[in-house]
């Protein structure tokens, strides 16, 4: 009976090492990848972790021992990724990947946010050095959840709690975001980027269609969003080619006046040659 069972055990490697190459052989994953992600106004948070099931195991203070440098699951460190700048925990942390170690007590965890993303794969370990942000929280007592999962929660357009629950245990770090700022900022850069797409229109009229008042509503469209010293020379340009000289000039001051404040004023000799030429004419 022996000699029968190692031949079908013989027989069933023969089988597979005869598959082709390209039919690997895919099992469940002791700890299986995950990735949650999360918008908070215009700002997106990630996290990217393995996910250890309990298995009937004591987890805390015996497979995660208390107060040692934990990797906050299994395999590489957790990772965590902010868009834009965020408070994590109080703590104001620049936009950017790293990796998520913890320090779990009885009464207390540490959670810390660390620049080396290599943690725990190919020899790099953990240096406080790198850190960005360190948090002091107190776990909850929660229902029993199998698998270490990381989830968000009260998320509002400002801010959100990353939540870490695993067996019987939550620990949850706010996270704050400027939104109002960050709207602003985007709104600024949309009203800019609209007044130089107008100007430039205004300058494609004028000088390919020769529709000198269908530009001059493009430029005034653009200095209406904001006024430049560009979208100022190009209105004086367009007045000049009306032959109206003594509006154009007045055009042509204000860009000579708001350029030479600008180190880019790249029309500098084009407007000063016109404020000379224009003076005397009508």
């Amino acid at each position: 009976m022996k000699s029968v069972a190692l031949g079908c055990v013989f027989s069933a490697l023969v089988a597979l090492s005869a598959l082709p190459a390209r039919a690997q052989l895919k099992l469940p994953a002791p700890s299986p990848l995950a990735k949650v992600s999360q918008e908070v106004g215009l700002t997106e948070i990630s996290v990217e972790y393995s996910s250890p099931g309990a298995k009937g195991r004591k987890i805390w203070g015996a497979l995660v021992p208390h107060d040692k440098i934990w990797r906050t699951g299994a395999n590489a460190a957790t990772k965590i990724s902010f868009s834009r700048d965020v408070i994590f925990g109080g703590k104001s942390v620049p936009a950017g990947t790293y990796s998520i170690v913890t320090v779990p007590s009885a009464s207390q965890w540490t959670v810390v946010l660390n620049k080396e993303l290599g943690l725990f794969v190919g020899g790099a370990t953990y240096d406080s050095k790198d850190d960005v942000a360190r948090v002091t929280v107190t776990p909850t007592a929660i229902p029993l959840r199998e698998r270490m999962t990381f989830l968000f929660s009260n998320t509002t357009e400002g801010e959100t709690s990353l939540d870490l629950e695993w067996e019987k245990l939550r620990v949850s770090v706010p996270i704050k975001v400027d939104t109002a700022a960050h709207a602003q900022a985007a709104i600024k850069s949309a009203l800019e980027g609209s007044g130089r797409a107008h100007v430039n229109a205004a300058r494609y009229v004028a000088d390919t269609l020769k529709d000198y008042d269908t530009a001059l509503k493009y430029v005034d469209a653009s200095i209406g969003i904001q006024s430049t010293w560009y979208n100022n020379w190009i209105k004086a340009d367009i007045l000049a080619r009306k032959g109206k000289y003594a509006e154009a000039r007045k055009f042509a001051q204000t860009a000579w006046d708001m350029g030479n404040k600008d180190s880019n004023f790249f029309y500098r000799d084009a407007v000063s040659k016109a404020l000379a030429d224009w003076k005397n004419k009508k």
